[in-house]
């Protein structure tokens, strides 16, 4: 299929006129700045470029600009530029940003946010969310009284990742992990696997929830079913469960879990997917080196991040007749990981 063109951004507009995006949106909305004069020779320029691009503003915008600061926050419960974590929130930044210019916002990324217990808090004493017409959430978990206070004040908001009740609908765009990992559940037992073994991270968050129920609505046809957790740390002593349980599929949620499994099993003569599959449940939250492409699906970070703004923009100007919750597809990757248990009676 043909690619989809690129939408004609202000961005675009600006750098074809040789002018500022500020002088830009001044022009579309027909106004003037106090303090910047725009000349009528800019003015024509930038409407001509505008007649030979055919831009067309996007109608969120124009709602956004005449009643709020078009400014969008972006709170993150983790940190999000530090190496262990750049790799895996920077596709969300990215399709954040992108959307935002399309609707001519600028972004403010809270960073004063005290650690308490642990965890970067919203709400402290010099939190400064009043500042942004709204604020997008990132985050492996969200912490639920925060969500609920964020409800209970009213403020716009708008969490990426499906997010549980907290006091009231939250309003998210998510990833739908359930329909993933019950498709290769599917077709791990399409290629003869009965005995299945689920690695979790341990922890409750609603993404490995939904992982977890993918697993469980698929794999009631196995002989075997079994949930267990599971780090990178303790490869070896997993693995040892997985053989003596006589497993011959693993699902693994966490990336660098289900490398230093496989690198386990090559220690001990073992090979990937002739004596056990391994299937990983997402992208890695870490830099994790390997060559070996898994078996497993991509998380659509990017499409999420783009989303967000755009739902957190109907939730500021209220044309959202609901509170918006949308989970999006997560696309399978075949990898080189999955194969037929036809070995694993010779196993030692």
């Amino acid at each position: 299929m043909p690619a989809t063109p690129r939408r004609v951004t202000q961005r675009d507009i600006a750098r074809l006129a040789g002018v500022s995006q500020a002088t830009v949106s001044l022009v579309l909305n027909n106004r003037a700045d106090a303090d910047v004069r725009i000349a009528p020779e800019t003015r024509d320029r930038v409407l001509r470029v505008i007649a030979e691009t055919g831009y067309a503003a996007d109608p969120v915008a124009r709602r956004l600009a005449a009643r709020f600061n078009r400014i969008i926050g972006v709170f993150t419960y983790e940190p999000a530029f530090p190496s262990g974590s750049r790799d895996f929130f920077h596709p969300f930044l990215l399709g954040i940003e992108e959307y935002a210019e399309r609707v001519g916002c600028d972004l403010l990324l809270f960073t004063s946010a005290p650690v308490v217990d642990g965890r970067r808090r919203i709400f402290h004493q010099d939190n400064r969310l009043r500042l942004a017409d709204g604020c997008i959430l990132l985050g492996q978990e969200i912490d639920g009284e925060e969500l609920h206070r964020l409800n209970r004040d009213g403020y716009p908001y708008v969490a990426v990742g499906r997010r549980d009740d907290a006091g009231g609908p939250v309003p998210y765009v998510g990833a739908d992990y359930a329909t993933a990992v019950r498709r290769l559940v599917e077709m791990a037992l399409d290629r003869g696997h009965r005995r299945l073994t689920y690695l979790g991270m341990g922890i409750t968050a609603e993404s490995s929830e939904d992982r977890r129920r993918g697993y469980l609505a698929a794999a009631a046809a196995a002989e075997s079913a079994r949930h267990r957790s599971a780090t990178a740390a303790d490869a070896e002593t997993v693995l040892d469960d997985l053989l003596a349980d006589r497993s011959t599929v693993a699902f693994v949620e966490d990336f660098a879990t289900v490398v230093a499994l496989e690198r386990a099993a090559r220690r001990r003569g073992l090979a990937v997917p002739r004596d056990l599959s391994l299937l990983s449940l997402g992208d890695p939250t870490v830099p994790v080196p390997t060559d070996l492409a898994f078996t497993g699906f991509r998380i659509p970070r990017e499409e999420m991040g783009r989303q967000a703004v755009e739902v957190l923009a109907r939730v500021i100007d209220g044309s959202a007749s609901d509170v918006p919750q949308r989970l999006l597809p997560c696309e399978l990757v075949e990898g080189d990981t999955l194969g037929t248990p036809g070995q694993a009676a010779s196993r030692p």
